[in-house]
């Protein structure tokens, strides 16, 4: 055994990066010194155990990381053994290989049962040997890898935890900042009524609805997309509406001041000519908006307005009839000097007049098709005809949610905003 031995000693430093401790079992002290001596010629660390029993007792302080067990022990077999270490270490993975005689199927399979990852049989060679220790370390290298992989990754999502749940924190006080651009969702303007619905499909959208006036009887109500989604378009929203202000009239772009006494109201093209000059001469911003604006003389129901690439407003007349107004126009912020027309149309008392964003116009529905303004008018005819105001808005909204295809969802922001004129 000892010729064999000094034949059978090759450098095993190119393949030992995961073992380099070994724990012999066995009750016959012979065969212990025999592998003893042999694994330390081949750089191994070597621990040696008696029995099962002793192998238990000494296996934390000994940190094998491979155990060469004989199967046939008085007392704890080696498969007792394997099925105790199993059950011990499940922190780290230790290598186990069975020193037996046995070459039966079942008695293998009874071995790798009991949790062994390899056997060599007795008498031992020491080429198979270096073999299953070689074919070991292989495997336990892949597995500290693996190990190693996992801890990087489950740090990285531990990170990407705290990244997100501190990025969602900031989302919904910017969506909180969003709504308070919209403070109120309906408001009475003598006997008419403007209502706002704002439905953004994430934390935060680009779109924004809203109204203002400066003084009885003027009225000026307008419905914006920008184009994308999330913080940019977010950010954007939050800029239109510094620009039409409800509460500012001075900083808004839709008023101006008349004889150092009251605010007029722009026509909806000059407003439409100063936000798409502000914005194609701010080199910064890439985006865009579509847009509705509308400017109401109470009194009578003249409504004048801008259409810039937004979907068209429909007319709800009060005898049921329903009409999409206005001509499409070129979206704000794309072109430089880019003209606007202006058109004109009458509301009668008890009609509507129905701003909304392409969130509703373009929804998927369950047949896989769009919405558009078919859909639009059958949705409407669908709901109550005493729903008027925040309900009609929101009837409105939850009927497009049962239309819509599940599996999509809400794609796109949802807003909305309706004139009910002379109808309180």
């Amino acid at each position: 055994m000892a010729a064999a031995t000094e034949r059978h000693s090759p450098d095993l430093s190119g393949l030992r990066r995961s073992i380099r401790r070994i724990l012999i079992v066995d009750d016959s002290r012979l065969q212990r010194r025999i592998l003893s001596r042999l694994l330390r010629k081949w750089g191994f660390d070597v621990a040696e155990a008696e029995s099962g029993e002793e192998a238990v007792a000494i296996f934390d302080h000994a940190d094998p990381d491979l155990v060469l067990s004989d199967w046939m022990m008085p007392g704890m077999t080696g498969l007792d053994l394997c099925r105790a270490l199993r059950s011990a270490t499940a922190q780290r993975y230790c290598y186990f290989i069975l020193l037996t005689s046995k070459s039966e199927k079942d008695e293998i399979a009874q071995g790798l049962d009991a949790g062994s990852d390899d056997f060599v049989t007795k008498p031992v060679d020491p080429t198979e040997l270096r073999a299953r220790i070689a074919a070991g370390d292989r495997i336990l290298s892949m597995q500290n890898e693996l190990s190693e992989k996992n801890d990087v990754i489950n740090k990285t999502l531990e990170k990407l935890r705290d990244a997100y749940e501190k990025i969602d924190k900031d989302l919904k006080q910017a969506r909180k900042i969003q709504e308070s651009l919209v403070p109120e969702r309906t408001r009475q303007f003598g006997r008419s009524r403007v209502s706002l619905l704002l439905k953004p499909c994430g934390h935060i959208g680009g779109d924004l609805v809203g109204m203002f006036s400066p003084g009885r009887n003027r009225l000026a109500f307008y419905s914006i997309d920008v184009s994308g989604h999330g913080i940019t378009s977010a950010m954007m929203t939050a800029r239109l509406g510094s620009y039409l202000s409800s509460t500012h009239f001075d900083q808004n772009v839709g008023t101006e001041r008349r004889f150092d006494k009251f605010f007029a109201l722009l026509s909806p093209s000059e407003v439409a000519r100063r936000l798409n000059q502000r914005l194609t001469a701010d080199r910064g911003i890439d985006e865009y908006f579509t847009m509705v604006y509308a400017t109401v003389d109470l009194s009578c129901g003249l409504v004048r307005m801008v259409q810039a690439g937004h979907p068209p407003p429909a007319v709800l007349r009060g005898n049921g009839e329903i009409e999409f107004v206005g001509e499409g126009g070129l979206p704000i912020g794309l072109v430089p000097d880019a003209e606007f027309t202006q058109f004109s149309f009458r509301l009668n008392p008890g009609d509507r007049l129905l701003l909304y964003s392409d969130g509703i116009s373009e929804c998927r529905t369950r047949t896989g098709e769009m919405l558009e303004e078919s859909g639009l008018c059958r949705l409407i005819r669908s709901l109550d005809e005493t729903s008027t105001g925040q309900d009609f808005l929101d009837d409105l909204f939850w009927t497009l949610t049962q239309e819509m295809d599940p599996e999509t969802g809400l794609e796109d922001d949802v807003s909305a905003a309706v004139l009910e004129f002379n109808v309180a």
